[in-house]
């Protein structure tokens, strides 16, 4: 391990003109990791030794930040359960480095809290559901960003509980997590050019009302209409208007990593709408590790 009298060392080498110097200095920092970072950041706000200086402290950074966030991609892939709200959490630290994961968790407790005060076993499933949605639509005021629908800030987990405007996946995901801590069976259907939720058939009402349901599915929920709820003949419908093959995939739950792979798409496409060719090449980096 480098010592500390040694990282700071290496900073006050960064502006060296020789680009061998500075490419064994950014080598040794990159080595020391998260753990450079502060020295970096204290150097680059107090010691102004020129724009060169600035801009290599600002790249040397970021590229800690991003092979961290690599690493952590990396160990939720490998994880048992990949919970879904750390996935998400992941994701956003790319763009947040510094966010505030507590914040995040405090918020979906809250959220969580307000729902279960109102619901119990005694409601059927369409009564929680909405109830859920009086309470996360009306009271918390969460809504679907159709003005700015690709935007990078609606697939953010942190911007998101902020800003309560979203995309159908970045919705459907908070809805899921808070949703499934409740241990209601809501979770994720991965649509083309949309995502939606699905209320699993968990007590098998179907079968005691006379209803068909080969995917076991009680009924689709969509979050970026304020919780709307529809049933399979509507999904049916979505597909053959886009001439589109009706897989099981379509009607069924998809996997927390399927989610964090669709989030990392719709980054994708974002910053390529705006040109960010390098965050576009980070992201299919990331996207990468989900295989």
């Amino acid at each position: 391990m480098i010592l500390n009298t040694s990282i700071q060392a290496l900073v006050k080498l960064i502006d060296d003109p020789d680009e061998n110097v500075f490419g064994h200095v950014k080598d040794q920092l990159l080595k020391c990791g998260v753990e450079a970072i502060p020295y970096l950041e204290h150097s680059w706000e107090s010691d102004y030794y020129g724009l060169i200086f600035q801009t290599r402290v600002e790249q040397i950074i970021h590229e800690i930040q991003f092979e961290d966030i690599k690493n952590q991609l990396i160990a939720w892939t490998n994880s048992y359960d990949k919970d879904l709200l750390e996935g998400a959490i992941v994701i956003a630290k790319y763009q947040y480095p510094n966010l505030d994961e507590q914040q995040i968790r405090e918020t979906i407790q809250a959220i969580r809290r307000d729902v279960w005060l109102e619901i119990n076993d005694n409601q059927t499933a369409f009564e929680q559901i909405k109830i859920f949605n009086r309470i996360f639509f009306g009271h918390y005021q969460f809504q679907g960003d159709a003005k700015n629908f690709h935007s990078p800030v609606n697939s953010y987990i942190n911007t998101v509980l902020e800003s309560k405007k979203g995309n159908p996946l970045s919705l459907c995901l908070i809805y899921s997590v808070v949703a499934q801590s409740l241990d209601l069976p809501v979770y994720g259907v991965n649509l083309p050019n949309h995502f939606v939720l699905a209320y699993m058939d968990s007590k098998h009402s179907n079968f005691m009302i006379n209803q068909q349901n080969e995917f076991g599915v009680l009924f689709y929920i969509n979050a970026f209409s304020r919780g709307s709820i529809f049933d399979v003949n509507e999904i049916k419908d979505f597909l053959s208007k886009y001439n589109l093959p009706q897989h099981r995939e379509y009607f069924e739950p998809c996997s927390n990593s399927a989610v964090i792979k669709r989030m990392l798409t719709n980054l994708i496409a974002s910053f390529q709408q705006i040109g960010n060719v390098e965050k576009v090449d980070e992201l299919q980096q990331l996207r990468a590790i989900l295989g």
